[in-house]
Formats: structure tokens, C-alpha cells, sequence
């Protein structure tokens, strides 16, 4: 009994993370709760955002929003 458990252990310590990788490796069985949880964590952008950032953007380069910005100590 002693030689059939021990097979039957090993059997269960080699199947079950190699059964494991492969179904955290199936793709397409997660793929709607990937994209879904995505969505939740990063919103769409605003275009109104889009907007300000692009103004400020342009601010930047004429300086006027550099000078703004706070200094770094070195």
C-alpha cells in the first residue's frame, strides 16, 4: 500500500501545477474579465481633459506654464 500511495502523491505533486499553468494560460476564458476589470481601473479620457492638456501643452512652450511649476531643490 506503502508504493501505490507514494506513486499516487507524486502523481498529484507533478498533475496539479502543470493543470494549473495550463488553465491560468487559457486566454480566451478570462479575456471578458480582463477587459471588463480594465475598463473599471483606467476610465476612458475626457476630451475635455484632452483639451486642457493640450492647451497647457502649448503654454509650456512658450513658458508661460513653467514657470508655474514648482522648482526643484538639487
Amino acid at each position: 500500500m506503502g508504493v501505490k500511495l507514494e506513486i499516487f502523491r507524486m502523481i498529484l505533486y507533478l498533475t496539479f501545477p502543470v493543470a494549473m499553468f495550463w488553465v491560468s494560460n487559457q486566454a480566451e476564458w478570462f479575456e471578458g474579465y480582463v477587459i471588463q476589470r480594465q475598463r473599471e481601473l483606467w476610465t476612458p479620457e475626457k476630451p475635455s481633459r484632452d483639451r486642457r492638456i493640450k492647451e497647457e501643452g502649448t503654454e509650456a512652450a512658450g513658458g508661460e506654464a513653467l514657470s508655474r511649476m514648482p522648482q526643484q531643490k538639487s
